[in-house]
């Protein structure tokens, strides 16, 4: 009979010291205990281990969990071992009689838990080892990595539910921070989850982070090292962590941040032994900054992360929320900055194209494989041999790698390939579409006007939350973001806002869409606006309302070529002058390290570095700043739209009495003066506002 709730509370305190559960962990625990399957999505932070813990402990037995790296099993492993609980690993990076050991505990029944990597079970004979005795439950990590769907898909995850059938009746729970809701059904549908006939118990909640503002802004490459040192230079921007999209490039910042901070890189090239020292340095306070590749992180418990930097795009937006869930796990305010631009693009199209070979290349490899096994390292000789196509080692190997993946060759622990079933090329071109999809939706989320974190909790299927703006990203308090000031368009934007409604042909949507690059091509040819400057001016007439931005794509050699398109709304048909004043430009903030000094107050961030105002003068910011939040609510615009905090303080400072006055403040010109001068005078005067 499964324990009480006050059962599992008892446990939960004597085992773990704790008095109470987190939200929504108790029907989790509850559910795994009466034995149902249960698939967990739960953000990183939120208690998601104590999920299969506490069951396993009341359910007794052996669990056996099934974890993709090392430095998150040997974690995990530490703070189980240090509540004085039986536990062992068995991985690369220990010793043939450790695992022997670990496998005679096993046997013995004197284990609570056993960690192990997925490939574990392709040596022969361990799987038979784990059957002859049933874990008591089994937990699977970073459930994730079992679909193809996935931002990090493991060929060995695949596996796994293969081997599910000879560990029952035991319960499965699947665990990860990230999977969207089609990577859902895919984890529930390749693990079997359902066992016996019962519905399995799915539970996705808490991907709302009340503490985390998100920035998304535009820089060019040069510019990124330099601008991360300006925000990262006030003490409470620190400790942070950098993500930086090669190796080479997490050396190179490294280096630059270390000339000022406690900094040290991270990746999958260093040793075992320096990763492990660097990650140990970070989380004992002796390093202010880690800049390192997505190989940092995983299982990395800091509570006290005030800052996530990423100075390039993220290939897809599971791996980007889950990176910036890593700050502010204390529950206090911490900010997460993406930097990125039209280059970064090309930067992913060569990684795409890297891990994702023509099929044709595929194709190859699969015509000469046969019945006869064949050693992985042959392949490249005899591909130039009986194909006459020459592979580079690295190329040949990452065609084998999705060959295998999708059925189309078999490899066995020994090295040894043989061909498998010819039905492999639909499923790798699905997954190829797929992860050029993937890139999309974080073009998308880079560029859109729309809360940021209302964005994540939709993508991640938690229909529980209601996806309410956040109040306190760039798009929904742009005034108080440290990386970017708004300013009106200049005499050659406005120009060019008219050509590119002109080129469009003045129809709303349908036939008046083009390619944003044909129309670079056509508008920018002899102006010098380059591309970079060309989408700036896009996305703010998109922000505006005026234009539309879509993704679409065409077909070309049996790959999907994505493109951006624009095309004109209803207002956009009638653009005009007066339009034109309320589209606001967002530029870089090159003063972002004293802002982000004087960002904990609101006055400060309009104040960092002015003149004290009077004590009028601030008073009467206070009631110009509330006349422009009303006058914005009535547009249905952001309150820059009216004008900036600038401005606004200068407003303050010169207190207008007329209209000639107004016009010599910068910020105002006759457009605005027209539409709004009345209404600030009477501010000013006091009897307004």
């Amino acid at each position: 009979m499964p324990p009480r709730s006050s059962s599992l509370r008892a446990l939960l305190a004597e085992r773990f010291g704790f008095r109470d559960f987190r939200a929504n962990q108790e029907a989790v625990c509850r559910a795994a205990v009466e034995g149902l399957d249960v698939l967990l999505v739960m953000p990183t932070g939120a208690g998601k281990s104590l999920c299969y813990q506490l069951p396993a402990l009341a359910r007794g037995g052996t669990a056996l969990v099934i974890s993709p790296l090392i430095a998150l099993m040997d974690d995990q492993a530490a703070k189980l071992s240090a509540l004085g609980l039986r536990v062992a690993r068995i991985h690369s990076g220990l010793g043939r009689e450790a695992a022997r050991e670990a496998c005679r505990a096993y046997l013995e029944g004197s284990l609570e838990f056993l960690f192990i990597a997925p490939e574990r079970l392709r040596v022969p004979g361990f799987p038979e080892m784990l059957a002859k005795r049933k874990p008591g439950l089994v937990a699977i990590d970073e459930a994730h990595c079992i679909s193809q769907w996935g931002h990090d898909f493991r060929p060995d995850y695949r596996m796994l539910g293969a081997h599910l059938a000879s560990l029952r009746p035991s319960p499965v729970i699947a665990l990860t921070a990230t999977a969207t809701t089609q990577v859902q059904q895919d984890i529930v549908a390749q693990l079997g989850l359902g066992f016996g006939g019962r519905e399995p118990a799915v539970f996705i909640h808490g991907f709302r982070r009340d503490n985390l503002a998100i920035e998304v802004v535009e820089v060019p490459k040069p510019r990124r090292a330099a601008f991360a040192a300006e925000l990262l230079a006030p003490p409470e921007a620190r400790p942070a962590i950098v993500y930086a999209p090669t190796r080479r490039e997490a050396e190179m910042l490294a280096t630059e941040l270390g000339r000022g901070f406690k900094a040290a890189p991270y990746h999958a090239g260093l040793d075992p032994d320096h990763r492990d020292r660097v990650q140990r340095a970070f989380l004992a306070g002796e390093l202010e900054l880690v800049v390192a590749t997505i190989a940092f992180g995983m299982g990395i418990d800091k509570a006290d992360v005030r800052t996530v930097l990423h100075t390039a795009l993220p290939a897809t937006l599971e791996g980007y929320y889950q990176e910036i869930g890593r700050a502010g796990r204390d529950g206090l305010p911490s900010r997460t900055i993406l930097m990125h631009s039209f280059a970064d693009r090309k930067q992913h199209d060569f990684f795409f194209e890297r891990d994702y070979p023509p099929v044709e290349r595929l194709d190859a490899i699969f015509r000469v494989l046969g019945d006869e096994p064949v050693h992985w390292e042959e392949l490249p000789e005899l591909l130039k041999r009986k194909q006459r196509l020459t592979l580079e080692r690295e190329e040949c190997d990452k065609a084998l790698e999705k060959l295998v993946t999708h059925g189309g060759a078999q490899l066995d622990y020994t090295g040894f390939v043989t061909r498998g079933s010819a039905r492999w090329r639909a499923p790798y071109l699905a997954q190829s579409q797929h992860r050029g999809g993937q890139m999309q939706q974080v073009i998308r989320f880079a560029e859109s006007p729309e809360c940021r974190m209302a964005q994540l909790v939709r993508h991640f299927g938690d229909t529980g939350d209601g996806c309410a703006a956040c109040g306190i990203c760039d798009a929904c308090a742009p005034l108080a973001a440290l990386t970017q000031t708004s300013r009106p368009l200049e005499e050659g934007e406005r120009r060019l806002a008219h050509a590119v409604v002109a080129a469009l042909g003045g129809t709303p949507y349908g036939g008046g869409s083009k390619s944003t690059g044909k129309l670079h091509g056509e508008l920018c040819a002899r102006n010098g606006v380059s591309r970079d400057r060309f989408e700036d001016l896009l996305a703010a007439l998109a922000s505006a309302g005026f234009v539309r931005l879509d993704e679409a794509s065409f077909e070309k050699d049996s790959r999907t070529i994505p493109y951006r398109k624009v095309s004109l709304t209803h207002e956009g048909a009638t653009f005009s002058d007066r339009d034109a004043d309320t589209v606001v430009m967002r530029e870089l903030n090159t003063s972002a390290g004293a802002a982000a000094t004087t960002s904990r107050s609101p006055k400060g961030r309009a104040q960092a570095g002015a003149a004290p105002l009077s004590a009028a003068a601030a008073a009467l910011e206070d009631k110009l700043r509330a006349w422009r939040k009303t006058a914005a609510q009535k547009l249905g615009q952001p309150a820059f739209c009216v004008f900036g905090d600038q401005t606004l303080r200068l407003i303050a400072q010169e207190q207008p009495a007329r209209e000639e006055d107004l016009l010599l403040i910068r910020g105002l010109g006759p457009a605005k003066v027209s539409k709004f001068g009345e209404e600030i005078l009477r501010v000013c005067s006091g009897s307004g506002g």
